[in-house]
């Protein structure tokens, strides 16, 4: 009986630091691991005590994290760049994430290092914005948008800012440069 209850109780520990490991890196509406968009700035320190975090802007005078910031693992591996939605405010909630590390990843799979197909493979894209140097692409229901260079893109697509491009003209094997959130 003893033994029962030592082998549940430590395979239900095993499961949970196991579930945790991986929630750590998942994508989900209002979520990025343990951030959600309810975290202010001042949050992260208690949110990434094992990583190192990096403020961005050079603010004299102030106390705490504020304005933009990057963390970075143990290894120094550049995970995010969080961006607050009051630059000047401490207490500020985070409004946009740009996501570095392939780890952090959909429900769906969809990561940094994904490709064009496996976007539209697994999500409704709803809009496409074009820069000059780039295509944003909007995904239905939600927070993520991707961004593909326009090098990705057929050469008569590349030049000209005003050209009205369907996903049809992305190849499949587009890759993203950024990958972000923003609530």
């Amino acid at each position: 009986m003893k033994n029962t209850i030592f082998i549940a109780v430590l395979a239900s520990l095993l499961f949970a630091q196991c579930t945790n490991k991986k929630d750590s890196f998942t994508i989900q509406n209002g979520r990025i691991g343990p951030v959600t968009s309810q975290t202010s700035i001042q949050q992260l320190d208690s949110i990434f005590t094992n990583d190192s975090i990096v403020p961005l802007g050079n603010r004299p005078g102030t106390q705490g994290l504020q304005g933009e910031v990057e963390v970075f693992s143990k290894d120094g591996t550049k995970l995010l760049r969080l961006s607050p939605d009051n630059e000047n405010n401490p207490g500020a909630t985070i409004n946009t994430v740009r996501i570095y590390d392939a780890r952090y990843k959909t429900v769906k799979g969809l990561s940094i290092k994904s490709t064009f197909k496996d976007l539209k493979d697994n999500y409704e894209i709803t809009g496409i914005q074009t820069s000059i140097d780039a295509v944003v692409l909007f995904l239905k229901d939600s927070d993520i948008f991707i961004t593909i260079d326009k090098k990705q893109l057929p050469e008569n697509l590349r030049y000209n800012p005003s050209l009205t491009i369907e996903t049809s003209q992305i190849p499949d094997n587009a890759r993203f440069k950024y990958f972000m959130l923003a609530w």
